[in-house]
């Protein structure tokens, strides 16, 4: 074996030792000698073996789910409120120096801010305001999670656990909104008929004519079925004299004028 070769191989092994192949979602934090030295980058790069340490950062979106609290409102209604949680590492030596474990911190972080928010609010609130509880604890974790170079980009409230009595209530409370709404509607379709049949009245007082019309039509629309009875109303005047001729005896002759008194000075008939 040659003499050079004695010393080639340890160091192209020494070499090839520090290069380290950094993908492009990741960031290497270097350490020398205990102390942090840059920042790499993707790509490959080469530390010195034996002084450098390298940390690769995940600088992806993580997605982590926040395990049921139980939170009590503030109108002391006890649930369970699970959520999800999405952020990424903006800076990696943070990540690395300023915490030990970024993922449990912002997890545990996340159900601590979960039951404390939610625990100032009323069901109410809670149930109708969605969208502005999930930018409150977001805006509240990404303060708290800034000095740990964390960024938290959304927090949604996944679902909300009742007990059985306080879904019973609600659905008691939605029925009853269901029949007031049903019964406002109902009065005020009465009273806006009302108004319609009044105003109908005031035609038909100024244009007698306009019921009898009325009826025909009816009777037109009525007639139109295949089987209906029809209950057709008759003016009392067209049937008086029918009457009166009902009333008089059978046989009975007509009864003959009766002659008036002339008043004085009035011309005689010849």
């Amino acid at each position: 074996m040659p003499f050079w070769l004695i010393f080639v191989v340890p160091i192209a092994f020494w070499i090839l030792t520090g290069l380290k192949v950094i993908q492009e979602y990741e960031a290497g934090v270097i350490f020398r000698l205990g102390r942090y030295a840059e920042t790499k980058r993707a790509g490959l790069n080469w530390i010195v073996p034996g002084i450098d340490r390298m940390v690769k950062i995940d600088l992806r979106t993580v997605t982590r789910d926040v395990p049921p609290q139980d939170v009590i409102t503030r109108d002391n209604v006890s649930l369970k409120v699970s959520a999800v949680i999405y952020f990424r590492v903006i800076d990696a030596e943070k990540a690395v120096i300023q915490v030990e474990n970024y993922l449990y911190a912002t997890s545990q972080l996340a159900q601590t801010t979960l039951r404390s928010t939610l625990g100032k609010l009323e069901l109410d609130d809670l149930l109708a305001q969605r969208e502005k509880i999930n930018k409150e604890l977001q805006l509240v974790l990404d303060l708290h999670t800034e000095p740990w170079g964390i960024k938290v980009s959304a927090v949604e409230v996944k679902q909300l656990d009742l007990p059985p009595e306080m879904q019973r209530a609600m659905a008691r409370q939605a029925e009853a909104e269901r029949e007031r709404r049903a019964k406002v509607i109902a009065a005020e379709g009465e009273y806006q008929a009302a108004e319609k049949l009044g105003m109908a009245a005031d035609v038909i007082d100024a244009h007698p004519a306009a019921l009898q019309l009325r009826f025909l039509q009816t009777l037109v629309e009525v007639s139109a079925e295949k089987a209906s009875t029809i209950v057709f109303p008759v003016p009392i005047d067209m049937l008086s004299s029918f009457l009166k001729r009902a009333a008089e005896p059978p046989g009975a002759l007509p009864r003959p004028p009766v002659a008036l008194p002339r008043p004085p000075g009035a011309p005689g008939v010849t």
